[in-house]
């Protein structure tokens, strides 16, 4: 067959662009991981924040460089006998004591400091609230917190997803809460585990965590409560768990008919109970249930769950909070706003850090006459020498 130069032509541009069609598929497939990506928030990017010291973030590609220091910054609230705030005080009101010993306090801020602030947010099915009454709650919050204060938006089902990250920007933020979605699962621990760890270990300034759940955790595979309650301890982060109790619920769905089971509920769980003590002795009487085999629909998993979040709020001088309403669920976020305004940061260097993972008693005084001080009473020295903690899926 004779072929011409406008033949050869044709033929060499149709195969260069399945050439380039067929690159440029590998290129996302590549990128894609060769599969649809599961719900997830945008790439996080890392926020530094303004308290970083010079020289915190890189100069190449604007990456946060950790900076770790031996520093313990201890949040800590001044109450009258009719428990409101008493504001105004200066360094020298404050003495710390660790395991008896009082220290040289190095670090002060008042009242009027900002936060970052990590809006945690359980997704699973079991749910108490509709969608619309947890976003609508959750922007309520986020109004009542100053001007200067950050926020980060993450929300837990089966896996964790940072909607927004560290940002004042509150378009952003609203837009990240109104994300949300219910899903299926519950890795709660994985979820604490990566905000802990991951988010606010690398904020150096005041920092809470908002956790608003159940407390039931039923498919974590890398974390589990033992570990976040020896992070909390390590951990310079407030935590205010905001629990609702699902149990009813669940037993609903459970022991409905067939034909009527909600989708995706989970059978009764016959997985045996794996007793784990805490490592540190601290109280946290009831066995461990964070395993990826435990469901979470049994009455002591429920148990356990309060336990759980009442230990991670005592440990880092928090308060946990019940909502069994919208109007308890609005009234638990404006307190916690309300206190937020209302801490005082001391910090100090600890005289001897030589002994790894050693849980040291504090206690925090002022000369003020008749007052109250709430502030955390123990910490842990983390092991420098393992390196960052990341051990949940993003």
């Amino acid at each position: 067959m004779k072929i011409t130069l406008f033949g050869i032509f044709v033929v060499i541009f149709l195969f260069g662009g399945l050439a380039v069609h067929s690159q440029s598929r590998r290129t996302n497939e590549t990128t894609n991981g060769g599969k649809a990506n599961r719900r997830s928030g945008p790439t996080p990017t890392p926020i530094p924040s303004p308290e970083e010291p010079d020289g915190a973030r890189a100069q190449d590609d604007g990456e946060v460089v950790t900076v770790e220091t031996d520093l313990v910054s201890i949040p800590v609230r001044v109450l009258d006998h009719k428990g409101r705030f008493i504001g105004g005080l200066q360094k020298e009101n404050f003495k710390v004591f660790e395991d008896g010993a009082e220290q040289e306090l190095a670090y002060f801020t008042n009242e009027s400091q900002p936060f970052t602030v990590a809006l945690v947010m359980d997704m699973s099915y079991s749910t108490t609230f509709k969608i619309s009454e947890i976003q609508l709650a959750a922007i309520s919050f986020i109004d009542q917190l100053r001007p200067s204060d950050k926020v980060i938006v993450v929300v837990f089902d089966t896996d964790v997803h940072v909607l927004c990250e560290a940002t004042t920007d509150r378009s952003q933020i609203y837009k990240a809460i109104n994300m949300a979605k219910i899903g299926m699962g519950t890795s709660l621990y994985e979820a604490v585990s990566l905000v802990v760890n991951d988010r606010l270990r690398r904020v150096n300034g005041r920092k809470a965590m908002v956790l608003f759940t159940d407390g039931v955790d039923t498919t974590s595979e890398s974390s589990y409560d033992s570990d976040n309650l020896r992070d909390a301890l390590e951990s310079e982060t407030l935590i205010y768990p905001i629990r609702y109790d699902t149990y009813s619920d669940v037993q609903k769905i459970l022991n409905a008919p067939p034909t009527g089971r909600m989708p995706g509920s989970l059978p009764p769980s016959t997985a045996p109970t794996i007793p784990v003590k805490d490592p540190l002795g601290l109280p946290f009487p009831l066995p461990s249930i964070g395993t990826a085999s435990g469901k979470g629909t049994r009455p002591e998993d429920y148990q356990h769950a309060e336990e759980y979040l009442g230990e991670l709020a005592v440990r880092t001088g928090g308060t946990m909070y019940l909502a069994s309403s919208f109007d308890n669920l609005t009234g638990a976020f404006r307190k916690i706003a309300s206190e937020l305004r209302e801490y005082y940061s001391i910090g100090y260097y600890p005289k001897d850090m030589s002994v790894p993972g050693k849980v040291r008693k504090l206690r925090v005084i002022t000369d003020q006459k008749g007052v109250a001080v709430r502030a955390r009473t123990t910490f842990i020295a983390p092991d420098r020498t393992k390196g960052p903690k990341k051990k949940s899926r993003k």
